[in-house]
């Protein structure tokens, strides 16, 4: 690759290689003030499918140490997202060290908030919300469980914004905290938000969980208690590596369902949903 860059999220490290030099001069922006690996655990690699297709129509091609071989090359305007997709995926498959969920994760006095739902749930939007009101961002894309203790490791990667909720974040946020706004990408209109200093000055700091959310937007207001049993079900659905983790993603997710209070959310906005976590959290 003509092109490199090296972060390290947390616990995990990364280096994307680029045949271009806008990705990586991108993720320099996004990515600035995070510390940088001794040694990446993943790689990923932003490359043209053919030689033309670096100057001629560039299209970014997908490629690490795990890739996806039907998944369809994205414009050269859209790489950032190719090297968030990338990244995402090399940790979806395989990392093992955690128990992964597909969930945001916040953190006030030392204990953690999970979020987990379907895709449209609002899941990062109000972790992206609450980290403005004195939460911690821990987490985004995924929450790191650490099958020894239960504690969940910091991983701030930026937030992935998506549509309306690119609106309602710039609303309270100033212009500095976000990535360039992605236009007509597959999953529409997409910009990053670049979590705070608190939340890379306490990057290697792990929460123990205390509440697992299961949110949902655009019904009316309702809270219910939601039994292990069911949170079970649920968080196997949202977890990419159960299975490849065998009795220790099973250890590790009965514990977490049996000592953490678990809680579903229906709200129409997000001042409701807002309300709904403090008077759960409290």
């Amino acid at each position: 690759m003509r092109h490199s860059f090296t972060v390290r999220v947390g616990p995990i490290g990364f280096r994307v290689g680029s045949a271009w030099r806008a990705p990586v001069a991108a993720l320099e922006l996004l990515y600035a003030g995070y510390p940088t690996p001794a040694i990446p655990d993943h790689n990923v690699r932003l490359e043209p499918a053919r030689p033309w297709r670096r100057i001629v129509r560039p299209s970014v091609t997908l490629a690490g140490d795990y890739w996806l071989p039907e998944a369809a090359p994205l414009p050269l305007s859209q790489a950032l997202l190719a090297a968030e997709m990338g990244m995402n995926l090399q940790v979806a498959l395989g990392c093992r060290r955690f128990l992964l969920l597909h969930a945001g994760v916040v953190e006030r006095d030392g204990r953690a908030l999970v979020m987990t739902g379907e895709s449209g749930s609002g899941k990062s939007t109000l972790a992206a919300l609450l980290s403005t009101r004195g939460w911690r961002l821990l987490a985004d894309e995924f929450a790191l469980v650490e099958p020894a203790t239960g504690l969940i490791h910091p991983f701030p990667r930026p937030v992935s914004l998506k549509n309306e909720s690119v609106a309602v974040l710039g609303a309270v946020l100033p212009e500095a905290r976000f990535g360039p706004l992605l236009r007509g990408t597959p999953k529409g209109d997409i910009c990053h938000l670049i979590p705070d200093a608190a939340a890379l000055a306490r990057v290697d700091e792990p929460a123990r969980p205390v509440l697992l959310l299961f949110p949902r937007y655009g019904f009316a207001p309702a809270v219910r208690e939601v039994p292990a049993s069911e949170a079970f079900v649920r968080l196997t659905g949202a977890s990419t590596n159960y299975q490849a983790l065998g009795e220790a993603g099973f250890v590790t997710l009965t514990r977490l369902v049996r000592g953490v209070r678990g809680a579903a959310v229906d709200y129409p906005d997000t001042a409701t949903a807002l309300a709904q976590v403090e008077a759960l959290w409290g």
